[in-house]
């Protein structure tokens, strides 16, 4: 397959870390009372078949057979991609061959000029060194071509396979949940995570602002994932297919889930899904609870307020001297720098309602609380 060679402008790289979430979370809220019933859904169909199609994830997904006419063909890609590279190798070294016998000729021909002993029988020799150099840069060429061929036929045959399913997928989704109406799947569901989070729940305004605000980010950036599968799946494809690996897709996704973490601290706190050990503590009655959080919340405090000072002096430096990474890529880190202080802050903030919720069950027990004692402990 051709080479390609596509590096990620920083301009789209942020913009679609800004635009794609809010685009997504305007899509969700706007779909979310229209959820079908339906077993299998067209529009994860097509997601599919656009991020797995070349391997037929999208067959698998409708569990259909023809899932193995794509499995080979891309195993194929793969098989002949080792002869191209191989093909490519040898092609190299008889260029590299022909220079070198080229160079070897030259010499030869300066010392039959400067009448040199045995010059002429040097020269005879690099005359057929460069013959036979040639006979092999040409059979180099044809077998790299004869390889090249194959591997852009089989690419072409996919490429036709998945706009002919892109066609039918309408028609497949139909006759799937046709066959699948009669049964009730009832997903999976684990007892420890059964229950969600009720903010009409929270004791008080502040409670709920706070909640609010953490769960609007924790929201838009878990739509971060999204973008993680179409990098990778490109990165999978330029690197298997076309043998041509990025310098930028591992580097922008381990920043934008560094980035993730941060920012959706204070959502997890919120959720009551941060890992802790509490053997002895979930024994204990509800004000006894409340009353260790409230003790204990000092050190998370001064945690938070030493990672937001620290934060905002990393940030402050890296844009002050525009710092971008060491790679070729070299992206800005002053705005990745920015969300250790943001992401302490919104952690902070989510804190503070809990020590909030926290003195008020020290004063009434009875109050209503967040869903998290039947979460997982971690």
């Amino acid at each position: 397959m051709p080479e390609i060679n596509f590096i990620l402008p920083h301009w789209l790289y942020w913009g679609g870390l800004i635009l794609l979430p809010l685009a997504t979370f305007f899509i969700y809220r706007r779909t979310e009372e229209k959820k079908t019933s339906a077993p299998v859904s067209l529009l994860l169909g097509y997601f599919l078949l656009i991020t797995g199609g070349f391997i037929g994830v999208h067959r698998l997904y409708l569990k259909s057979a023809w899932a193995l006419v794509f499995i080979a063909l891309f195993a194929s890609i793969q098989a002949v991609n080792i002869e191209v590279r191989d093909a490519r190798d040898q092609l190299s070294g008889a260029k590299n061959d022909i220079k070198l016998s080229e160079f070897k000729l030259q010499r030869a021909q300066k010392a039959l000029h400067n009448g040199h002993r045995g010059a002429q029988e040097k020269l005879d020799k690099a005359q057929s060194q460069l013959n036979e150099a040639k006979t092999q840069l040409d059979n180099a060429n044809n077998n790299t071509n004869y390889w090249d061929n194959i591997s852009v036929s089989i690419g072409i045959i996919t490429i036709i396979l998945l706009l002919i399913d892109a066609y039918l997928l309408p028609k497949l989704i139909r006759q799937r949940n046709l066959i699948e109406q009669d049964t009730h799947d009832t997903g999976f569901q684990c007892p420890g995570v059964e229950a969600e989070y009720d903010i009409n729940k929270e004791p008080y305004k502040f409670n709920r602002f706070i909640s609010n605000i953490n769960g609007i980010a924790g929201e838009l950036v878990a739509y971060w994932s999204i973008i993680a599968v179409f990098v990778y799946y490109y990165e999978v494809i330029a690197r298997y297919v076309f043998n041509s690996p990025t310098n930028w897709a591992h580097e922008s996704m381990f920043l934008m889930f560094g980035m993730q973490y941060l920012l959706a601290g204070g959502y997890v706190l919120r959720e009551g899904a941060h890992v802790r050990v509490d053997v002895i503590y979930m024994h204990f009655s509800k004000r006894t609870k409340a009353l260790i959080d409230v003790i204990t919340s000092s050190f998370f405090f001064i945690f938070m307020v030493a990672l937001f000072v620290t934060g905002f002096i990393f940030f402050n430096d890296s844009f002050e001297v525009n710092e971008v990474s060491f790679t070729e890529w070299a992206i800005h880190y002053w705005p990745i720098k920015l969300t250790i202080p943001l992401g302490a802050l919104l952690l902070f903030l989510q804190g503070t309602a809990q020590l909030v919720k926290d003195i008020a069950v020290l004063r009434n027990p009875d109050i209503a609380e967040l869903n998290t004692e039947v979460r997982p402990e971690g």
